[in-house]
């Protein structure tokens, strides 16, 4: 189970999440663990579905077809579960809730949140947004700054997990310390 916490300016607390939502989840419902994200808008559940069995020497648009089929037909099947476990977790964490599933090598993730983010930028940064913009790579300029993100996201990954674990363990060590209040 890969599990990922942004728990600095959590308003409701998360520690227990993970188990709890473990808990919570209908027995069956994925092939094993999910993996869980918890942030400080949403919760996002992301399952692992059986891959479909195809006759030998399917085609790559084939696979990618059935795994399109079979996520479908669970996202349909699993409808009303998925909506009254959702409206528990988001009662109980108060984050919105998603889901998504793998199978095979295709990932869709379902109805996730997306949350504004206000920011100022000087004229400089503003720039390479309306170049993004104006190159057709975006739509808008929340469009371009969503794609600046995940540029670096992917390109900075591990450096990006380094920090997070390091703030878990400034966050653990204030716990830890001494009540001032």
């Amino acid at each position: 189970m890969m599990i990922r916490h942004a728990s600095r300016g959590d308003s409701v607390p998360t520690d227990d999440a993970v188990a709890w939502i473990s808990g919570i989840l209908p027995d069956g419902i994925f092939t094993g663990p999910p993996e869980i994200v918890i942030d400080r808008d949403e919760i996002l559940v992301i399952g692992r579905l059986p891959a479909p069995t195809l006759a030998e020497g399917a085609s790559a648009a084939d696979v990618a077809s059935a795994e399109a089929g079979r996520i479908s037909g669970f996202r349909e099947d699993t409808r009303e579960q998925r909506i009254r476990v959702a409206r528990q977790i988001e009662h109980r964490y108060q984050r919105k809730m998603a889901w998504g599933v793998d199978c095979g090598g295709t990932r869709q993730l379902f109805t996730t949140h997306s949350a504004p983010v206000m920011t100022r930028l000087r004229q400089p940064e503003r720039r390479v947004l309306d170049t993004l913009v104006d190159a057709g790579v975006a739509r808008t300029r929340s469009e371009a700054l969503a794609w600046c993100v995940r540029l670096v996201g992917e390109h900075a990954e591990q450096w990006l997990a380094d920090l997070r674990t390091a703030m878990g363990s400034v966050d653990d060590l204030r716990r830890e310390g001494p009540n001032l209040v």
